[in-house]
């Protein structure tokens, strides 16, 4: 039997030096991997390939205070959550956090992207992984749980990789495209999706600003029917969403696209949307459906779906929350089993080192089975660490 859990932050972050990784790129691509440039301020930037300067932000720092911040040089010598393996497990005590699940932002993804050679994109990616792999989470892998990332250069880099987390050990993979890289979902991903589900391999995906989509860059879906005059005007983006916002998007379009129905065991877990919105969208996107479903199968050739939207969004993914009292109140709304507290550490929105604090104060009045699943026995099952 694996380690007992009381608390897992399901949503904490690796924000390291490059240095730190980059020798475990290939050769031909190390010259070309980020490094870390010293600012005239003694603030710490970082150098991308075709990106401009990355100068060290704030909200980056781990333990910054709130108060003296516009005084601190960001740096990452000497500031919480960017040292050592031993010193992170300090950093869980310090928070009475026993585990966490840790997330590479998705903004070093696309400055990692200036290498502009789908090869070297994808060395890098795997060097990061293969040092989450060998040199980080193994200092203590019951408690510091990696993400490793999928390029999104092509499907089959996308199934090598999961392939290779997998054998690796690495107890989840993150996604930022769709498997084949595309802004939509496509039946050449089901190779993807039926491959995770074959080896139990957790898919989760990272959001940087609250919603679930990819990208705003091409079409987000393939409609059997695109009626003349209707571009711009895409059922998914103006119908479904009106009121709500997108971020249910990329699980939406799983959706429509049949993935959740081709492949009824697989969950999707989207860290850091938060929850509170959750329970007015579900209703709102339902809503919008039965309004809107005739037209838009009439017009754009849209499949119905077998289940209600929110029924998917309830039953097949699991949603991060922070500080969010109103998820916590509403989680009968949501569904209990499908919430996961996250303290965003290293991040300045994070309450480190004070977690304890605040969970008491979102979870007052809850009972204790409720709060124990969404503070770490949701996370325990959804990434298998009951089990060796």
């Amino acid at each position: 039997m694996g380690r007992k859990y009381q608390v897992i932050s399901a949503d904490s972050h690796l924000d390291l030096a490059p240095d730190r990784w980059t020798p475990r790129v290939p050769a031909p691509w190390r010259d070309r991997a980020p490094r870390v440039v010293k600012l005239p301020n003694g603030a710490d930037g970082i150098a991308y390939e075709n990106r401009p300067l990355h100068r060290l932000q704030y909200a980056r720092m781990g333990g910054t205070p709130t108060s003296p911040e516009h005084k601190a040089r960001p740096t990452y010598e000497g500031h919480a959550g960017s040292g050592s393996p031993e010193e992170r497990l300090g950093e869980q005590d310090q928070d009475g956090v026993d585990a966490e699940i840790l997330f590479t932002h998705s903004t070093y993804l696309s400055a990692w992207r200036g290498i502009r050679e789908d090869a070297g994109y994808r060395a890098l990616i795997h060097a990061f992984n293969e040092f989450l792999v060998e040199d980080y989470c193994s200092y203590a892998p019951d408690r510091l749980i990696g993400m490793g990332i999928i390029p999104p250069t092509s499907l089959d880099d996308a199934v090598a990789e999961l392939e290779y987390c997998a054998r690796a050990g690495l107890k989840g993979v993150a996604i930022y495209r769709f498997p084949s890289g595309k802004s939509y979902p496509s039946s050449d991903d089901d190779k993807f999706w039926s491959r995770a589900v074959e080896i139990g391999m957790p898919i989760t995906s990272h959001s940087s600003t609250g919603t679930t989509r990819f990208t705003s860059e091409g079409p987000v879906f393939q409609y059997p029917l695109n009626p003349e005059g209707a571009v711009g005007r895409d059922p998914l983006t103006i119908e479904f969403f009106r009121f709500c916002g997108d971020a249910a998007f990329a699980p939406m379009q799983l959706a429509f696209a049949g993935v959740f129905d081709r492949f009824p065991d697989l969950r999707i877990y989207w860290a850091e949307t938060q929850a509170g919105w959750l329970p007015f969208a579900l209703w709102q996107i339902d809503d919008h459906y039965r309004r809107y479903r005739q037209l838009v199968e009439e017009q754009w050739g849209l499949e119905p779906l077998e289940r209600k939207p929110s029924d998917y969004l309830r039953q097949q993914n699991l949603w991060g929350f922070l500080y969010d009292g109103l998820a916590v109140r509403m989680r009968h709304d949501t569904g209990v089993d499908a919430l996961m507290w996250g303290n965003d550490f290293a991040h300045i929105a994070s309450d480190w080192p004070n977690s304890q604090r605040i969970i008491d104060e979102m979870f007052d009045g809850v009972p204790d089975a409720e709060r124990d699943a969404m503070v770490a026995g949701n996370a325990v099952r959804f990434f298998h660490l009951d089990k060796e």
